[in-house]
């Protein structure tokens, strides 16, 4: 009878390796149950792992947009909001003006009520959201509108310079009490009128584009997202105010007051339906993109679902490899740590 010699060495190295075997089988197991995903999907999947990557690959694409949406979605809020106040304001600034056709207001309380709604409407239009400007146009980083009551304010420079050209003395010279209402009229057409309905708007007031943020909303739909300060309905609004707040003096006749307050009244008027409009074609693309999102959040769910069809695991079963392979790992380092101990000096007498 032959008797076969048995390593302590040998038996320890074969259960080093298979330590490393299970240890890499744990890791494996663990990513499996924290993720719910299989730890390598090439391995796991084969031909279908290209089929896995398409899926993930839009699910991304689709997720970036829906978050770029929460953003649009937030600064078309801001902007609508915006509008309302500015609307509100032009109402009040209407309802003065009414007041003062119907010679139930003075001449100062008009004065103020343009300088009012001019500071509300320039500080609205100033607005700015995440550090972009709302009705910048694409400049959203510059401050749209400039401030006309402001020192050195080059707006409020033109406008006195050109009632200066226009009459030859200023607002305040008591000459201007000679103005008639047709003069002022006609001075409003020609001198006025291009500085905020033509191209002394963006020379002297405004820094924002024509151009609107065109946003894409979905993966083939792309929509306006912004407002422009160079829209017609807040030019003549401007207008308006900056006519009666820098016309309405004391000096000026009473005759070319009136002129003032009509053609005010009727910019007012013209701007408030301008506004309206804005803020209709502003809620439309709200609902756009609202719907948009809806649409793209069910598309997310159904790509979710494949890709768990192709990569999931069972999180019961991984958790359950998990818990049997460290045991497993246990018991083979205790019976490591016993065999190290072994040693021939023990035996020997």
């Amino acid at each position: 009878m032959k008797a076969t010699g048995v390593s302590s060495a040998a038996i320890s190295n074969a259960l080093r390796y298979q330590q490393a075997k299970m240890q890499a089988e744990l890791i494996k197991a663990t990513k499996e149950s924290q993720t719910g995903t299989v730890a390598d999907i090439g391995l796991a999947l084969g031909s279908r792992t290209t089929q896995a990557v398409t899926f993930q690959r839009d699910l991304d694409r689709l997720n970036g947009i829906v978050d770029s949406n929460a953003l649009v979605t937030a600064r078309l809020k801001s902007t609508q909001d915006s509008l309302g106040q500015i609307a509100n304001s032009a109402q009040s600034f209407l309802s003065a003006l009414t007041s003062g056709v119907s010679g139930d207001s003075s001449t100062s309380i008009l004065r103020t009520a343009g300088a009012s709604a001019l500071q509300q409407m320039t500080g609205i239009l100033n607005t700015s959201v995440n550090g972009e400007y709302l009705f910048a146009g694409t400049n959203t980083d510059v401050k749209p509108i400039d401030d006309f009551n402001a020192a050195g304010s080059p707006a409020k420079a033109a406008f006195d310079a050109a009632f200066t050209s226009y009459f030859g003395f200023a607002q305040t010279d008591p000459a201007a009490a000679n103005i008639t209402a047709a003069q002022m009229d006609n001075f409003i057409t020609t001198q006025v009128e291009p500085q905020f309905l033509g191209s002394g708007w963006q020379a002297n007031w405004s820094s924002a584009t024509d151009e609107q943020i065109t946003s894409r909303i979905s993966l083939n739909e792309t929509t306006q997202t912004s407002v422009s300060a160079n829209d017609q309905g807040i030019r003549k609004l401007a207008m308006a105010a900056a006519m009666v707040s820098g016309l309405m003096t004391g000096s000026i006749s009473e005759a070319a007051q009136n002129a003032v307050v009509s053609r005010a009244q009727a910019l007012v008027g013209e701007a408030i339906g301008g506004i309206t409009q804005i803020r209709a074609e502003t809620g439309i693309a709200q609902q756009r993109v609202s719907d948009a999102s809806d649409r793209m959040k069910t598309q997310v769910d159904l790509f979710e679902k494949h890709i768990v069809d192709l990569e999931g695991v069972d999180p019961a079963e991984a958790a359950t490899r998990v818990a049997d392979l460290t045991q497993h790992i246990e018991t083979s380092f205790a019976l490591t740590a016993r065999l190290q101990q072994l040693s021939l000096l023990n035996y020997l007498t």
